[in-house]
């Protein structure tokens, strides 16, 4: 082949390929007339693009392993503020509710964290307490469509929750059905921050590889999630050091990491936190702290009597 055709046929390419690029942004413009705005972010070799329309629904989202970046840890509170103190056992009574609200007064955690049919009653047992009620969404499964888990988000708002653990839907994270996933997410968080509350993702760690928790946390990252936490308890797996610290560097120090799903002592807790958590989710709550003082030389307090429900 001369260089002369050789070079024609390159040019050729070129244009071609131009012209492609300029039919696919036409397209996107009709399909999309009132605009977009997009965010990009990366981690661990993979870079996650998102796109809003300007009501800020999610219109396109995907992954692609280019680039790497870190994030730093940010400085850690008091170990008693970051524990969601926890019941989600499907056989719960009144009665543990209210020992686990005493018990959240008590030792001053971040949270109880219950299930939804419970978060009117923790929020009249805590009343004027600094103790928030976190409920879970799309639990355990993630399987929901996300209509039902933004209503299912409005209901707890209503009831009294201020902070939402929602778990992603795990299948289609895995289907790289990232518009889905990024669907999922945005439609909660834009619910729950309309009225002031917090959400946190649930990733499932056990259930992923890692560039699949990566690509999680960065979609939950772009749609505006404020932590990213690791489990729910119900799959086989729970929190991991390695698995915190890479979340950690995905995220930065934006936005929060909860751990949760087998942190039972202390010093799984200062594990974690070490790692860069900066939430745990336990139902150990109590003997956490109090391995802690222990730990600081701090006398472990004499038993105190529990009232029941009625008595709050």
């Amino acid at each position: 082949m001369s260089p002369e055709v050789e070079f024609v046929e390159q040019l050729v390419q070129v244009i071609t390929r131009e012209v492609l690029i300029a039919l696919t942004e036409r397209e996107h413009l009709d399909a999309h007339p009132d605009g977009d705005h997009c965010t990009e972010d990366c981690a661990e070799g993979i870079c996650v693009r998102t796109c809003f329309d300007r009501v800020g629904r999610v219109v396109s989202a995907g992954a692609e392993r280019v680039t790497s970046s870190l994030g730093a840890v940010p400085d850690d509170p008091s170990l008693a503020r970051m524990v969601d103190h926890t019941l989600l056992k499907p056989d719960a009574t009144h009665d543990q509710i209210a020992q686990l609200c005493y018990e959240a007064r008590k030792y001053e955690f971040a949270s109880v964290c219950v299930n939804p049919t419970h978060v009117k009653l923790c929020a009249e047992l805590l009343r004027g307490a600094p103790v928030k009620v976190c409920t879970v969404i799309g639990f355990p499964l993630g399987a929901s469509s996300p209509e039902v888990k933004v209503y299912e988000t409005e209901t707890a708002i209503r009831d009294g929750a201020t902070e939402i653990d929602m778990v992603i839907n795990v299948g289609a994270l895995k289907a790289k059905d990232f518009n889905l996933v990024a669907q999922d997410i945005n439609e909660v968080v834009r619910v729950a921050h309309a009225t002031g509350a917090i959400v946190k993702v649930i990733i499932e760690t056990s259930l992923l590889d890692q560039d699949e928790k990566v690509t999680a946390c960065l979609l939950s990252k772009e749609a505006g999630a404020d932590f990213v936490k690791t489990s729910t308890g119900f799959s086989g797996g729970g929190a991991t050091v390695d698995d915190i610290a890479l979340m950690r560097r995905v995220v930065g120090p934006e936005i929060g990491v909860k751990a949760s799903g087998g942190v039972r002592t202390y010093e799984d807790a200062k594990n974690l936190v070490d790692a860069g958590a900066t939430r745990l989710g336990a139902s150990a709550g109590v003997k956490i702290v109090q391995g802690e003082r222990e730990a600081n030389g701090v006398a472990k307090p004499a038993p105190v009597a529990t009232p029941s429900a009625k008595a709050y």
